[in-house]
Order: structure tokens, then C-alpha cells, then sequence
């Protein structure tokens, strides 16, 4: 790998992120009124505000944006505590949606149709009706129809260069030796939950995950911690943005943090148990985009599975740790 590989996979990294924040910042400006007013229909039922989360997020591609939105509603009132858990836990499922159109472009056949299936085959076309969307059409709407096009083909691009650039790491013993470090599940969530804080998106740091997968060099062992990182990483946008707010939006990000770090916990030691006695072969098996995009939405399905039914504990987990103030009278 050379310095050429290397700026490839800056600028690669740099398409991507900017493409995912400017697909998301248009799809909020397209359906953002609409958006909001069905958070606030659809929450007053546990399984409609799961499902309302899960579509919301799978929408605008960012579970991030979909929390930081609800805790601006607990915020202003529009939302409780209670209602605003049920749409983290939905928004959690439906972020593993970018994974999944991001393993599209691991697809390989001689077959035309199936090849068409891949992004990178119909990205061009998207990108040429984003342009024209963007700046022949005098209207807003359109405008921000063709910025979707176009942030998607930018991610797309991006998602290529960065795989195009990492492809040489395979065989460099550095690089297999790095990953043998992240066997160990430990580093492996520590690595995931400092890399999705620093750039603040879950779906990008899968991507570059998926990015490396490609390789062949991530095995299911190294990628699944790191996976169970990830979604404690992207945390830390929701309790950024509820610094200042009000008790109980400050406990709706909170919530979300618990809900990660809970079911990482949780799953993270059945992980181990099963890695030390069982030892299955498949934890040594390269991983593949596929193989990530499924770990991130087994993963987060199960820590749904396990925490929505008893939703009301992190409620109280929340509002344990950030308490209301304590009214003291002095009766002289």
C-alpha cells in the first residue's frame, strides 16, 4: 500500500461522509414537517412508535438524526420519556437498512440483470438526474429530490474508492495482524465506539467496516464486537445535543446509551461463552459487505428483542441516574 492508496482512501472516506450528510440533510428538508408530524401520531402504542422509528430511520438513513429529533420533541414536550424509547429501539433496526443497500455493491455475477443490482451499475443514471433536478429545476422540492440522488451517488462513489483503496491490504501482514488484535472482544467494542463517536454516524462506520470486509481479511470474530461497538459509538451525537435541554430530553439520550450498552453487555457475554466453548468455525470465516450488514441487523434486532419488552425498566434506569430535583421544605 502506497501514499496514492492512502489519499484514495481519504478521499474515499471523505465522498462517503459527505454523500450520507447530504443525502440525509435533504431527505430531512424533503419529509421533514411530514416526519415529524407522524413521530408524534404514531408513538402512543410501544409497537407503532418501534415500527415508526424503524421507517423514519430507514428513510432518512440516519438513526442519529431520528434521535436527536426525538429528544428536541421530549424537549418541547411533544414526546414523553416513554413514547421516545420505543422510537430509539425502532430507530436502532432501521439504521441497518445503509448496510444493506451498501452490500449490494459486494454482488458479483456475469449475469447483466444481476449485475445491474449493484449500485455502482446504476449510479452514474442517479447521478445525472440529481444534476439536473438540482440546477435546471426551479422548484425546491425537486431541488432536494435531485440532492438525495446525487448524495447517494457520492456515497456510492466513495464506498468504491475506499474499497478500491483498502483492496491491496489483504496480503500485508500489518494489517492481518491488527485484526487478530480485534479477536479479542474487548478492543474489538472499544474500537467501534470511538471510531462511530469520532465521525458521528453508525451507517458510515458500518460502511467502512464493509469497506475493509472487502478485503477478505475481516473475519466474523474480529467484526461482530466491533459491530456491538458501533452502536455504542453513535450515542454520542443524542447526548451532545441534549446537553442544556431539559431533565427528561437529557434522559431520553441517556436511555439510548443504556439500550446500547445493555444489550452490547448482554450479548457480548453470550459472544464469549459461545467463543470459548463452542469455537464455532465460522467466527474464523472472512466476513464479506454481506456478512456485516447481516451481523449489524442480527445484532440489533435481538437487542430489540430483548429490551422492548421491558422498556419501562430503562425508563426508570434514566430517571434513576438523572433524578428531579428534590423539593426540601424548612418548616421553622
Amino acid at each position: 500500500m502506497n501514499i496514492f492508496n492512502i489519499l484514495n482512501l481519504i478521499g474515499g472516506l471523505s465522498l462517503f461522509l459527505f454523500g450520507m450528510t447530504l443525502m440525509g440533510q435533504a431527505l430531512e428538508r424533503r419529509a421533514g414537517n411530514r416526519l415529524k408530524s407522524l413521530l408524534e401520531k404514531l408513538t402512543t402504542n410501544k409497537f407503532m412508535g418501534f415500527l415508526t422509528g424503524l421507517g423514519v430511520t430507514a428513510v432518512i438513513q440516519s438513526s442519529s438524526a431520528t434521535t436527536v429529533m426525538v429528544v428536541s420533541f421530549v424537549n418541547s414536550g411533544l414526546m414523553t420519556l416513554r413514547q421516545a424509547i420505543n422510537v430509539i429501539m425502532g430507530a436502532n433496526v432501521g439504521t441497518t437498512v445503509t448496510a444493506w443497500i451498501l452490500s449490494l455493491s459486494g454482488i458479483s455475477s456475469k449475469n447483466i440483470f444481476v449485475s445491474l443490482l449493484k449500485p455502482i451499475s446504476f449510479t452514474p443514471i442517479l447521478a445525472l438526474i440529481g444534476i439536473i433536478l438540482f440546477m435546471f429545476v426551479k422548484d425546491s422540492k425537486k431541488n432536494d429530490t435531485g440532492m438525495v440522488l446525487l448524495g447517494f451517488a457520492t456515497l456510492m462513489y466513495g464506498m468504491e474508492n475506499m474499497s478500491g483503496a483498502v483492496s491491496g491490504l489483504r496480503d500485508l501482514p500489518e494489517f492481518q495482524k491488527l485484526f487478530l488484535m480485534f479477536t479479542n472482544p474487548v478492543l474489538g467494542v472499544l474500537a467501534g465506539a470511538i471510531l462511530t463517536a469520532i465521525i458521528q454516524s453508525s451507517s458510515a462506520s458500518v460502511g467502512i467496516l464493509q469497506a475493509l470486509a472487502s478485503t477478505g481479511a475481516v473475519t466474523y470474530g474480529a467484526a461482530i464486537p466491533i459491530i456491538m461497538g458501533q452502536n455504542i459509538g453513535t450515542c454520542a451525537t443524542a447526548i451532545i445535543s441534549s446537553v442544556g435541554a431539559s431533565k427528561n430530553a437529557r434522559r431520553t439520550a441517556l436511555v439510548h446509551l443504556c439500550f446500547n450498552v445493555i444489550g452490547t453487555a448482554v450479548w457480548l457475554s453470550v459472544f464469549c461463552i459461545i467463543k470459548v466453548v463452542v469455537a464455532p468455525d465460522i467466527l474464523g470465516e472472512s466476513a464479506g459487505l454481506m456478512g456485516i450488514a447481516v451481523c449489524h441487523s442480527f445484532f440489533n434486532i435481538l437487542c430489540t428483542v430483548l429490551l422492548l419488552p421491558i422498556s419501562e425498566l430503562l425508563e426508570k434506569i434514566a430517571t434513576k441516574l438523572i433524578p428531579e430535583n428534590e423539593v426540601v421544605e424548612i418548616i421553622e
